[in-house]
């Protein structure tokens, strides 16, 4: 079962530096109002047909964010269930990430 990465472990990850694929399960329009730097967009809806676009590297987590955490939460199941390894969901999505972390990152 993929974990849950709270918007703090990750923001704590992510100031260590360490290796982390980190990928957007939200629609194209919600990615163009807000987005975690360097992310991959691939919506829920499309990730069977673009699962070969999914390629994190050997070394790091792979992290998946969606608006609250459930969509992210799905897909993280679901690319577990498909062979991906270090499979994390973040919980609270990039809400929770704007919320207690970057307040920068606009909300909707």
């Amino acid at each position: 079962m993929p974990q849950n990465l709270t918007v703090q472990e990750f923001e704590k990850k992510r100031q260590a530096g360490e290796p982390m694929f980190l990928l957007d399960v939200r629609t194209p329009e919600e990615h163009a109002i807000a987005a975690l730097p360097h992310s991959l967009l691939v919506p829920l809806s499309d990730l069977t047909s673009h699962i070969d676009s999914i390629q994190p590297p050997a070394d790091a987590d792979l992290v998946i964010y969606c608006h609250h955490g459930v969509r992210s939460w799905h897909a993280a199941l679901y690319l577990e269930q498909a062979g991906f390894e270090r499979v994390h969901s973040l919980g609270g999505g990039i809400d929770a990430y704007s919320q207690a972390i970057n307040p920068a990152i606009p909300r909707y």
